[in-house]
């Protein structure tokens, strides 16, 4: 397994919609593994392939009890009633914001053996599916917040954005310890 860059806000690949996985070969499998990786050593809870510079319909998460692959994942129900709860991102290192996401989903993927599933999701986990899924389509967090609120994060990013080069965050580079001793937050999605 290999600890994969990080594409950061400015990347093109954010903004594009990924492509369907039409057949799980060895390569969608090493990419599966290299995303958890990857995730576990950057401290988040969520990864889509597209913060990894890929273009694959693919997201992992893992909460910290069930580690799991989406492929090709799409809500097929959300409820009407909605949450509000705070969000980061792996892609947009240290800006966090509170997002409006529906409170419980339903989402059709299918699994790293092949096998199409649903699965039933509420608070965390139903959050972080929705924030995936969004990357999956293009999508930021960030496109939730009201016009100020997000001229307030990406005004918080333009100070940090030098920081990563070619809109590249170099993960194998960094430590947990080394995250920890300058005060980030453990978890991102």
């Amino acid at each position: 397994m290999s600890i994969l860059d990080i594409r950061v806000l400015g990347d093109p690949i954010l903004r594009q919609a990924t492509t369907p996985v039409a057949t799980i070969t060895d390569d969608v499998r090493r990419l599966i593994d290299d995303m958890f990786e990857t995730m576990y050593h950057a401290r988040g809870i969520g990864l889509a392939a597209p913060q990894v510079g890929r273009s694959e319909r693919v997201a992992v998460i893992d909460l910290g009890d069930d580690p799991f692959v989406v492929i090709n994942p799409e809500v097929v129900q959300a409820s009407s009633s909605t949450a509000k709860g705070e969000e980061g991102c792996l892609s947009i290192p240290d800006i966090y914001a509170d997002v409006e996401r529906p409170k419980s989903v339903v989402v059709h993927a299918i699994g790293r053996d092949g096998q199409p599933f649903e699965r039933e999701a509420t608070e965390l986990l139903a959050r972080c599916l929705q924030h995936e899924i969004d990357h999956l389509d293009g999508k930021l967090f960030l496109d939730y917040l009201s016009v100020l609120k997000r001229a307030a994060a990406l005004a918080k990013w333009k100070l940090s954005a030098d920081e990563y080069p070619g809109f590249i965050r170099r993960v194998a580079l960094e430590t947990p310890e080394d995250r920890d001793e300058h005060g980030h937050p453990e978890e991102e999605l």
